[in-house]
């Protein structure tokens, strides 16, 4: 195994044993309050270069670092003391595995100053709400699933709560609502949005979220334009606060009124597309509202700028979660009680495949992978935006430039039960405003006739082959007219206004 690739988030060198332990027991803590990682004694940091321990000292040396280690850490660490041989030099390596019982910390510190992570590369104290993340990953608990102090909520309230929740998941069953069963007050027991405590109902931080609750649990998404590629330069903001489903409709509203909405040339046939799939926009938006850390105080941003649409979500990754398995479809639930809350309202399919599901859709749009950033102390991700002149020079294009960007928030309906989308169109609108190839509207027709398409169906209808099948679909997706739903094979095809069978 090569340990030369320069330092990172679980590789760290030092030339020599320092003469304070302090300077590699605090990165000690740090790999067990993450990933884990290793110490590399016998290497210059800097340069790589392989300097090696003296020969009469390797065991003296691998007993301090394993006493050093397992006397000044706490909960107790025991490192994994190993030596190598590189370039016919003897380096020690101090392997340290990702801890159950967190926060680790410096004994001699204590907890609120003793605790380090790893934040790209370097080793860095844990500010409070890290720690007090570190505690409830450490006592396997879930934070929205704890009591809300200070927040009382009555019979009412408990009610109001059961049947917003149902109206919200009946319109977004759309075809079988009539078989969504409506949230009780047992259910919201279960999933650990209310807690009995000395014989009565008590609100969790779940319920705090789920009610938009002004209070100890923020819930905001900050939205920005922005000219250029960085924050210098304020185009437009909002702030929206409120409960989730309506939370998620604002910002997803707010991206889609500033990027462009340009135009694609499949033949002789004209197709209006947003130049970002809108599936993948609310998809990330979902994401980061439920799996962000309600710890942070801080706000999701959704930010726009001429080169990029970027999404930022507080908190580091949970416990045994790395951006590598979370884009592998890898699903770690953080907010166990909010996650239960939004598949019941259909917000969320199945855990794990969102992120699989955005990267294809970005794909298939044309556009370079989405980028994913951080995971120490917050979560990016970056969807590049493809500068379309074809659009431009057909004067479709929404303008992005500082002094022409125009927002309408508010003249915007807040209520999702009120916003309508304006690819939300029934059949006459569909003749009458926009142009379908044959093809595109055969299949559009054939999917407005039953419940939901996969692509071998649509191959079949329109003899012809499933790669070209599925483009037609995406075409019809990125116009707002269809809707996707689930991933990989299991994918299929419905009216994104929820009309079937007219």
């Amino acid at each position: 195994m090569n340990y030369l690739s320069g330092e990172s988030k679980n590789v760290e060198y030092k030339v020599v044993l320092p003469d304070r332990s302090i300077k590699y027991t605090k990165t000690a803590v740090a790999f067990a309050n993450g990933e884990g990682g290793r110490i590399v004694f016998g290497v210059e940091d800097q340069t790589l270069n392989v300097v090696g321990v003296p020969d009469d000292q390797v065991f003296i040396i691998m007993d301090a670092i394993s006493n050093a280690i397992a006397d000044s850490c706490e909960p107790l660490i025991i490192p994994d003391i190993s030596m190598r041989d590189i370039d016919g030099k003897t380096v020690i390596i101090a392997e340290i595995l990702p801890g159950a019982q967190r926060p680790y910390f410096i004994k001699s510190m204590g907890r609120e100053q003793g605790t380090f992570v790893r934040v790209a590369g370097t080793t860095r104290q844990a500010d409070t709400a890290t720690i007090k993340e570190l505690l409830f990953e450490g006592s396997n608990r879930s934070f929205d699933q704890t009591v809300c102090l200070g927040l009382e909520a009555t019979n009412d309230d408990i009610t109001e709560l059961c049947e917003r929740m149902t109206t919200v998941a009946k319109a977004n069953a759309k075809y079988d609502a009539g078989q969504v069963k409506s949230v009780t007050v047992k259910q919201l027991q279960s999933w650990g949005v209310l807690v009995e405590r000395d014989g009565e109902l008590k609100p969790t931080n779940a319920y705090a979220i789920l009610t938009g609750t002004n209070g100890p649990v923020r819930s905001i998404i900050q939205c920005g334009v922005f000219k250029g590629s960085t924050k210098a330069v304020f185009v437009d903001r909002r702030e929206f606060t409120g409960v989730p489903w309506e939370l998620i409709e604002q910002a997803y509203r707010y991206v889609l009124r500033n990027i462009h909405m340009g135009a694609r040339f499949e033949g002789v046939y004209r197709q209006d597309v947003y130049e970002i799939p809108p599936d993948a926009i609310r998809e990330l938006i979902v994401n980061a509202v439920v799996h962000r850390s309600y710890i942070d105080h801080s706000s999701i941003q959704v930010a726009i700028y001429d080169d990029r649409l970027e999404i930022t979500s507080p908190g580091r990754l949970p416990m045994g979660q790395t951006i590598t398995r979370m884009k592998e479809g890898y699903s770690k639930i953080r907010n166990e009680a909010l996650a239960t809350a939004f598949s019941y309202m259909r917000l969320i399919e199945h855990w794990g495949s969102g992120i699989p599901r955005i990267i294809e859709e970005v794909r298939e749009a044309g556009l370079r992978e989405p980028e994913f950033l951080g995971g120490d102390t917050d979560l990016r991700i970056n969807i590049y935006r493809k500068a379309d002149e074809a659009a431009r020079d057909a004067g479709e294009a929404v303008p992005d430039a500082a002094d022409t960007v125009r927002d309408t928030a508010g003249e915007m309906p807040d209520d999702p039960q009120s916003v309508r989308d304006k690819f939300a169109i029934d059949s006459r609108l569909v003749r009458d405003s926009i142009e379908l190839s044959e093809q595109e509207q055969h299949a559009y027709a054939y999917v407005r006739e039953h419940r939901g398409v996969q692509s071998d169906e649509i191959a079949a209808l329109l003899n012809v082959g499933k790669r070209q099948a599925q483009k037609i679909l995406t075409g019809l997706v990125n116009r707002g007219l269809l809707r996707r739903i689930g991933a990989a094979r299991s994918t299929r095809y419905v009216c994104a206004d929820g009309v079937a069978g007219e």
